[in-house]
């Protein structure tokens, strides 16, 4: 009788121990499936994501000389863009001056005054000619501050009967500024000039 005593306190002895190990085991089930919730909540929070098109991007954060390359060719590639971008319209000229401007410096603001100056703007109203630029390709040296560019593009004077195409090569350096609405890269383009501008001659 003892015996069976005996067993039976083993038997509730060993129930108990596994019932302890069951309970400690969903314990930590449970807190490991809570923590990993919280943190998965979290991490969705502190995600960005940027509307583009229509379209969720999601936004990574990263240090500026990651993508440094890369701002800098938007900054040069917008410049161009508004600087070379015209219409034989006085208005649009002077909106697209304005926003190139913002990203340059006195000596982009130099080349504007030489060629209003020229009368230029004038034979584009009164031609009606439009002015398109694509950006080629871009070399910069981003070892040596302020950073070095030269930008190789196509422009394209279209009038009613014709269109020219033109090759143009420019240079010039980047300093940093602080972003803004109007220079959203913080660089500014210094000592800027046009190395080349000469008609496309076709074969």
């Amino acid at each position: 009788m003892f015996t069976q005593f005996k067993n039976i306190d083993t038997a509730f002895s060993h129930i108990k121990t596994f019932s302890l190990f069951l309970i400690c085991a969903c314990v930590l089930v449970s807190s490991f499936a809570i923590y990993k919730s919280f943190d998965m909540v979290r991490t969705n929070n502190a995600k960005v994501y940027i509307l583009a098109n229509g379209k969720a991007i999601e936004a990574f954060s990263a240090e500026r000389k990651d993508n440094i390359g890369v701002e800098i060719r938007d900054h040069v590639k917008m410049f161009h863009h508004w600087f070379f971008t015209l219409d034989p319209d006085e208005k649009v000229i002077q909106r697209n001056m304005l926003l190139a401007l913002n990203l340059a410096d006195q000596s982009a603001k130099k080349s504007y005054d030489n060629l209003k100056e020229q009368g230029y703007f004038t034979n584009l109203i009164s031609a009606n000619i439009s002015q398109e630029i694509t950006v080629d390709s871009m070399e910069l040296n981003l070892d040596v501050y302020p950073y070095y560019f030269k930008c190789f593009a196509t422009q394209q004077l279209v009038r009613s009967t014709s269109t020219i195409v033109r090759r143009l090569v420019t240079q010039g350096y980047l300093r940093n500024v602080s972003r803004s609405d109007n220079n959203p890269h913080g660089f500014l383009i210094q000592r800027w000039e046009t190395l080349l501008n000469e008609d496309v001659v076709k074969p």
